[in-house]
């Protein structure tokens, strides 16, 4: 994000992301640039921010400022449509390429929202208005989920490499659509053909299951 302004400061603000598998380089690479030169605190949020509290501070000699995880959540997307308005949107038409697009959401005035937040886990909250929010329920089934089914059909052992895997791969493959059971649309109910009516139901044919290729 360009043009960031915090605490009377403009600049560029950088994302990055790597597993918490990968903290150990991570502190290494912290070490050899030398952060805790330039900061004695870094704000943290999640889970990490409790179990690494004691390597950051023996380390690299930085304390780690907690703040609540889904309290962060909410004020990370205020925040950033406050200063990036494209961020925040929405497909039109998603299921058609030729006339989808993307639309940036009107967030003027957004409540209440529903904010669903997906980590290893997920949680869905009812947003009602500034810093105003509940937890109304949540799924153990999450990214940590999606990875570990990559990993166990596939071999894969990275989100990136699960994320190629799946942008080239064919899920008619392993998925039966409304055509597979109804040889066509499902007039009755508007049910398109492509439509998959159940997951990897392919898996357990056997003559199918040995034509499976990685990426499927």
């Amino acid at each position: 994000m360009n043009n960031v302004h915090i605490r009377d400061r403009i600049g560029t603000l950088h994302f990055i992301r790597f597993p918490t598998s990968e903290m150990e380089n991570f502190l290494e690479l912290a070490k050899s640039k030398g952060m805790a030169t330039m900061a004695s605190t870094v704000c943290a949020t999640g889970g990490g921010a409790y179990k690494f509290e004691n390597q950051f501070l023996q380390e690299v000699n930085l304390k780690l400022h907690k703040y609540d995880e889904l309290d962060s959540t909410i004020l990370g997307i205020e925040f950033i449509d406050a200063h990036n308005q494209s961020e925040c949107f929405y497909w039109t038409n998603p299921e058609d390429d030729t006339p989808c697009q993307k639309i940036s959401f009107d967030f003027s005035n957004p409540y209440p929202f529903l904010a669903v937040n997906i980590g290893s886990g997920v949680s869905m909250l009812v947003v009602t208005g500034p810093r105003e929010y509940r937890r109304v329920t949540g799924t153990s089934l999450g990214g940590g989920t999606f990875l570990g089914l990559c990993c166990l059909l596939t071999g894969c052992s990275t989100f990136e490499e699960a994320i190629r895997l799946a942008a080239n791969g064919d899920n008619t493959s392993v998925d039966k659509l409304v055509r597979d059971i109804y040889g066509g649309n499902y007039m009755k109910f508007d049910l398109p053909g492509d439509l998959v009516a159940s997951r990897y139901v392919f898996t357990c044919i056997k003559l199918r299951f040995l034509l499976l290729v990685k990426d499927s």
